[in-house]
């Protein structure tokens, strides 16, 4: 895993962009889209929260593709709860699965549950470089 800094959107051209997100759905059908990455990838795509919501409805609360080079990376069950440790070390085992299976070459990761989650990057680091390769890259806002 590399580390950079820079603009996340600037990527999802070229790369797989992970999305972090949580997996409240609420009656309407969406997935909440509460801040950072996840308010953004909304405002992008409005057809991201929708989305979002059927797959975890599917499935749970997972890594999944979501098409336009976007994928989900579960750091909290709810909006309203801390980040979960347990969960983003499920997504990065997740996320390094589906990327050897897709074959995907090149993945941004923003800093899981280190913006508005208010975890530490040291914290969150090891447990991402346990799963993560040089295929991926986490990125920091620049």
């Amino acid at each position: 895993m590399h580390e950079i800094s820079g603009n996340i959107w600037d990527y999802q051209k070229t790369a797989i962009v992970a999305v972090t997100t949580n997996g409240q759905v609420t009656k309407n059908g969406k997935a909440v889209m509460g801040r950072g990455v996840a308010a953004q990838a909304a405002r992008l795509f409005p057809w991201f929260p929708e989305r979002l919501a059927a797959h975890i409805a599917a499935n749970g609360n997972h890594v999944h593709y979501l098409g336009d080079n976007l994928v989900s990376f579960p750091v909290e069950h709810s909006p309203y709860e801390i980040p979960d440790l347990r969960l983003i070390e499920q997504s990065a085992r997740e996320l390094a699965a589906l990327a050897d299976t897709a074959g995907w070459a090149t993945i941004v990761v923003p800093r899981p549950g280190c913006g508005g989650g208010g975890l530490a990057w040291k914290d969150v680091r090891p447990i991402l470089e346990r799963y993560l390769d040089d295929r991926f890259l986490a990125i920091t806002a620049g």
